[in-house]
């Protein structure tokens, strides 16, 4: 039991009571705030008179303190079982981008903020990161062209993709297909799965309705022993968002003309300048050296594989149906079977020693030891204790919901440090993948007092039923990890400014820091510490688990064995040559589509057939094109949310991000990743400092040198 100090916190948790109305009231008056600041500013500030203080530090603070309630206001859009208040939520969104580009295009600001940028006068190292930054950002949104026809198209493009992107990213959370299976079409899926499936009435009598969501969609892809229920599957999810077709090809458009209006040759030059990278080439010979070293391995794995489906398809009298072809919807299906068959890896056999609940509490156990931390869950009357109303209901967005109390361990002060959420599983209009979101960031109060960062993780892990709790594939225990990566960043970055708060951090480096925690995923130590059968939670799940294995089984061990162990770790790096040129088709599509030579090719592109074809070159795993239906069979690209989402010309960050989190675990952790003492250090010199320093200067204050890719390439058996 944690001591009572820990249940109330020195900061009440935000209040979630939003309604539709509300939502819209308090975008306009919000954006009224902001308005009124920046008039105040030009009309008391003269340019010869202009300072950092006088112009950004109010600026700034009113940045701070929007943030408090904007970051909510665009979450309902992703959790909120009302459509009301989801419509609502992107309506708001939609205002506050065409106010964020209006301001950003203030011409009398820009003067104000020019002239401190000039002065030149001394600033403590995050106020000049600030001014220079926001300097800059002026230039990059239009302010370094001449007043007049230009200036007013490449503000009318940026508002026109602000919506496109709301839009599109709208469509994705509300999507709601699936296909109606037969049980026979089902044949090989996991009861677990298909219990949880909708069940057919009138024509669809007899049948299960398979969604789209992960849940549903990805163990049919993995265990439906039916090829023709995979490939209708797999063809339909890459198919379900016609209405985002045009949309993708206006958002490309509109980039490109974006990127030459402000001189750049193209939006990945654009965008890159700011990153990492700095430079499109440096990008692009990456990825080309990644794709030269993987292709060989990637045509090995492809020809082991194809030989297995050709045993597969003899030992099943399906010889005559074999036609010497690897498909994209062979890959998850086959990649299992090796698992199993080659090592002893049933995935759905281990998922019984990982229960999500308990997979959590060692999850945050294992940062508790490495960085110094204490969560406490609040529950029942702790919630109304500390909640602002008084209605413990009201500091939560759905009853699924989970809230920690986060705080420093007595070595590091003790301290509070914020508040964490979980909301795990799949609903109706819900965000549906896995993603770490700010609810309110960090940051100094013009009083010198601190606000402390409220972050959620949104998953959609399967849902429990009365005879097993949700159970993860280590896959999933691997991606909760990576999440809560995020969550973590996010809660002990302090920041001056909400601006550069956590995970505000360049889109190349990003990744990293959850990359890197991934490794304890493949850790025996720690995964013997995470795991937990799940059939010694409850004698309810023993009386099931017993009744599925049988009378006779023997009792299985409370932790996952050794042998399973052994096994899995084994598993780390198979079929990952394929695995990453898949990573690598992402990544150089992104590129290719934001690098055309003139804006007339860009207005040429036939965004599917490239998504298709560049696609099969990489990986060459075959589609239907190449029996016969062309490159345009599908719209793989409608469903690419990241490239909408921020990550344009910056998939690639994906795999760079993974040379840096390679370097820092093998040359920190990977001898001791317990290491309390190394784990406190990275807290301090990596995740606090965000984005309030420059990134490559955060990493090798870490290293004590520059990184390099020589752990990355081991890795991947490529040094």
């Amino acid at each position: 039991m944690a001591p009572q100090r820990f249940k109330k916190p020195p900061q009440a948790p935000p209040l979630f009571t939003g309604t539709p109305k509300s939502v819209m009231e308090d975008t306009k008056r919000l954006i009224e705030r902001s308005r009124s600041l920046e008039n105040r500013v030009v009309a008391e500030v003269k340019p010869e008179d202009a300072t950092f203080d006088k112009v950004l530090l109010p600026m700034a603070y009113d940045e701070n303190e929007g943030g408090l309630e904007t970051h909510i206001i665009g979450f309902y859009q992703s959790v909120s079982t009302d459509q009301a208040l989801r419509d609502a939520s992107t309506e708001a969104e939609k205002l506050m981008d065409d106010f964020s580009i209006e301001s950003s295009m203030r011409e009398d600001v820009y003067k104000l903020v020019e002239s401190a940028f000039k002065k030149g006068d001394k600033l403590d190292a995050e106020s000049q990161r600030l001014l220079e930054k926001t300097h800059k950002d002026y230039i990059r949104n239009g302010l370094g062209l001449p007043a007049g026809p230009k200036r007013d198209r490449y503000k009318e493009i940026k508002k026109r993709l602000s919506q496109l992107c709301i839009v599109f990213s709208k469509n994705l959370n509300e999507e709601v297909g699936g296909i109606w299976f037969t049980s026979e079409e089902l044949k090989g899926v996991p009861e677990d799965v298909t219990s949880l499936f909708e069940k057919g009435e009138g024509e669809n009598d007899g049948k299960l309705r398979m969604t789209f969501k992960k849940p549903d969609y990805f163990p049919t892809l993995k265990y439906a022993t039916d090829p023709v229920t995979r490939k209708k599957a797999y063809i339909d999810d890459t198919n379900k968002l016609p209405q985002n077709v045009p949309i993708f090809r206006e958002v490309i458009v509109l980039r490109d003309e974006a990127a030459r209006l402000l001189g750049y040759p193209n939006h990945a030059a654009f965008i890159i300048e700011d990153k990492m990278a700095k430079t499109p080439k440096t990008v692009d010979d990456f990825l080309g050296d990644l794709r030269q070293r993987l292709t060989k391995g990637g045509r090995s794995e492809i020809k082991t594989l194809t030989d297995m489906k050709k045993q597969e398809y003899k030992s099943r009298g399906m010889e005559q149906s074999f036609d010497g072809n690897y498909y994209l919807w062979d890959n998850r299906y086959y990649d299992r079977l090796m698992l199993e068959k080659d090592y002893s890896l049933d995935q759905a056999k281990i998922a019984e020693w990982f229960p999500l609940e308990t997979s959590i509490r060692g999850m945050l156990t294992i940062f508790e030891t490495l960085f110094g931390l204490t969560f406490v869950e609040i529950t029942g009357n702790d919630r109304s204790s500390i909640s602002p109303s008084g209605r413990g209901d009201d500091i939560v967005w759905h009853p699924d919901c989970q809230v920690f109390s986060v705080w420093d361990s007595e070595d590091q002060g003790s301290g509070f440090v914020g508040y964490l959420y979980l909301d795990l599983h799949p609903r109706e209009g819900k965000y549906g993948h896995a993603a770490n979101f700010n609810i309110q960031p960090g940051f100094i109060n013009a009083n010198g007092t601190r606000h402390y960062p409220v972050t959620a993780l949104v998953c959609n892990f399967s849902k429990p039923t009365p005879k097993k709790p949700s159970l993860l594939k280590h896959e999933e225990v691997t991606t909760l990890f990576h999440e809560l990566g995020h969550g973590i960043h996010d809660l002990v970055s302090k920041t001056h400014y909400s601006r550069f708060h956590g995970t505000n951090v360049v889109r190349d480096f990003v990744e990293a820091p959850s990359q890197m925690l991934e490794n304890w995923c493949w850790t025996p130590s720690q995964l013997k510490a995470l795991s937990h059968h799940y059939s010694t939670l409850s004698p309810e799940y023993e009386a099931a688990w017993r009744e599925q294995a049988g009378k006779d089984a023997s009792t299985p061990e409370k932790k996952l064995p050794d042998e399973l162990i052994e096994n899995l770790v084994k598993t780390k790096h198979v079929n990952d040559a394929l695995f990453n040129l898949r990573q690598l088709h992402f990544g150089i599509f992104d590129m290719t589509i934001h690098e055309p030579n003139s804006h007339e090719e860009a207005e040429a592109f036939k965004l599917s057939e490239m998504y298709n074809k560049i696609g099969y070159d990489i990986t060459q795993l075959d589609s239907p094109a190449q029996v016969g239906a062309g490159y345009d069979w599908g719209h793989g690209q409608t469903t690419f949310g990241h490239l909408l989402g921020g990550y344009d010309a910056g998939y690639y960050g994906y795999l760079s991000s993974q040379v840096y989190s390679a370097d820092m675990f093998h040359t920190v952790f990977a001898k001791d990743p317990m290491n309390g003492e190394e784990g406190r250090r990275y807290r301090h010199m990596v995740l606090e400092k965000g984005g309030s320093q420059d990134e490559m200067e955060t990493l090798k204050g870490f290293l004590g040198r520059e990184p390099n890719g020589d752990a990355f390439y081991r890795e991947l058996g490529l040094a």
